[in-house]
């Protein structure tokens, strides 16, 4: 099937690539693969039959993308920063947003915005694993959960359980341990939420959070961390409807901006 777009925007991330093609104001195309060991052979699949003016990468490997898939005559390549994109691309779901949490794969990031999804301040993490997607992925495999169902298994705890480390090794340790002594794993699976939550929401103080608050993200999806999220801030959130294509429709917008300058 022949895809035509106006623009492409491209997130490349660490565990999952996002595709979104505009035609005029409306989404004509959205699309998701798994990065894999090979992302610039799943950009290729990705973009198979798609055809557009302008394509915009984001995420950790948008360089990459650029140097895979050149500028043409006919198509403009260029790549944003995430920051760029997700606030670009949040800005447009949600007008009224002032601050935009994602936590990704590898890293979670926290922005403020002014009007017109301009950036004021941001923050991010992407040195560590604690407070990330991998961290929940690698500790709901310890606790042998499909991860889609990890939130879900947490919200099923019957009490509240401290996880002290935020090293993913020494956490998965500590989860054994507690599995060992008897522990409920959905009170553990909560602890391991409750942990990540409270410095998702200690980032979020410390930038400045300001109503209202934009969710992106695959992490998103988890309804245990969105709960957990408007206790600790006591502040409600928006979640977009497909919380992982933020980037890439910011990307979008983004390329939609360059092409109106190009023609004025």
């Amino acid at each position: 099937m022949e895809i035509t777009g106006d623009v492409a925007g491209i997130d490349i991330g660490s565990r999952s690539i996002e595709l979104v093609v505009l035609r005029g104001d409306e989404v004509a195309h959205a699309a998701k693969v798994p990065t894999t060991y090979d992302p610039v052979g799943q950009c290729r699949a990705l973009l198979r039959g798609v055809s557009a003016g302008s394509f915009v990468a984001t995420g950790y490997g948008r360089k990459l993308f650029v140097e895979a898939f050149p500028a043409t005559a006919e198509t403009a390549v260029t790549d944003i920063t995430e920051i760029q994109a997700y606030a670009l691309g949040a800005a447009r779901l949600f007008p009224q947003a002032r601050t935009i949490l994602d936590i990704g794969g590898q890293d979670s990031k926290v922005i403020t915005l002014g009007q017109e999804g301009r950036v004021l301040r941001f923050e991010m993490n992407d040195r560590c694993a604690a407070g990330t997607g991998k961290f929940l992925e690698i500790m709901a495999l310890s606790l042998q959960v499909p991860l889609e169902n990890f939130g879900a298994f947490a919200q099923a705890a019957d009490r509240r359980i401290a996880i002290n480390s935020m090293c993913t090794v020494f956490a998965e340790s500590e989860a054994t341990s507690l599995m060992a002594r008897g522990e409920r794993p959905q009170n553990i699976a909560m602890g391991i939420h409750l942990a990540i939550m409270q410095r998702i929401a200690s980032m979020l103080r410390r930038v400045g959070l300001a109503a209202p608050l934009v969710f992106a993200g695959g992490v998103a999806r988890n309804p245990c961390a969105v709960a957990l999220l408007r206790e600790l801030t006591e502040t409600d959130c928006f979640i977009p409807p497909d919380p992982d294509l933020v980037g890439a429709l910011g990307a979008c917008l983004h390329g939609r901006r360059q092409q109106e300058k190009n023609h004025a």
